[in-house]
């Protein structure tokens, strides 16, 4: 489903991303770890090219994203085919980033409505099953500030989800909740992996990893230092900086 290939990204003579290579496979769940500014973030922005890589590229369902391979070499794409194809990754922010004057029915249609042509009445109808599906039936009429940080994310999810994306990305997904909200934000993740949707995961939560995913990759210095199955990275790590990383957040 996902293919990267020697992405590399800097700001100015500050290198982010040096020369990633990675594979997610369609249905997979891959865990980004790694210290701050270890390239996490910048990764995901890549993959749905709110970041324009330097070099390298990424490939979503056989797609170059962002670009078109003609002659040999890769070409960029206009804004509206890029948003085209971003309309099928969807992304959730450590922020929950909903719109504060819409209920949280019209911020899940808003994009299936004007993005995708989906008649009003038919969203609605899907947004109400998600709402379901992360537990928020009832709330449909609510604004965000009547909703807990964990209620507000959930609705993220779901608003992710009214696009029906081929793939999921979650930065950081329960950064900025209290800490008794956190369970319920990874509970309808969990359930998302269940389900078979393909995942890149940024998180801290080593127990959420080994639990959830397929593929734990630890970065640092925008590089992949170690990658592998949860139970191997998580207990055995091979790399020095990995070990020392594991051994402060466990």
């Amino acid at each position: 489903m996902v293919r990267v290939r020697g992405l590399r990204k800097s700001y100015g003579q500050h290198t982010v991303l040096d020369g990633i290579d990675l594979d997610v496979p369609e249905g997979g769940v891959t865990v980004l770890l790694g210290p701050s500014g270890s390239g996490k973030s910048t990764l995901l922005r890549c993959v749905n090219h709110l970041e324009r890589p330097d070099a390298g590229f990424v490939e979503v369902g056989g797609e170059i994203v962002g670009h078109r391979h003609e002659g040999g070499r890769l070409h960029e794409l206009r804004p509206r085919a890029v948003t085209r194809q971003r309309a099928r990754i969807g992304m959730v922010f450590q922020q929950f980033n909903l719109f504060p004057h819409l209920t949280v029915l019209d911020n899940i249609t808003e994009a299936p409505v004007a993005v995708r042509g989906i008649p009003r009445k038919q969203a609605a109808a899907t947004a109400l099953d998600l709402l379901r599906r992360v537990g928020l039936e009832g709330r449909a009429a609510a604004y965000p500030r009547q909703l807990s940080g964990g209620q507000q994310q959930r609705v993220a999810i779901a608003r992710a989800l009214a696009m029906e994306p081929q793939l999921m990305l979650f930065d950081e997904p329960t950064s900025a909740l209290d800490p008794e909200l956190v369970g319920e934000v990874l509970a309808v993740v969990r359930d998302l992996a269940v389900s078979g949707m393909t995942m890149i995961v940024v998180t801290h939560e080593i127990g959420f990893a080994r639990e959830v995913a397929d593929t734990v990759v630890f970065l640092d210095g925008g590089r992949i230092v170690e990658s592998g199955p949860p139970g191997t990275v998580l207990t055995a790590p091979r790399h020095e900086r990995a070990r020392a990383f594991l051994s402060a957040v466990l």
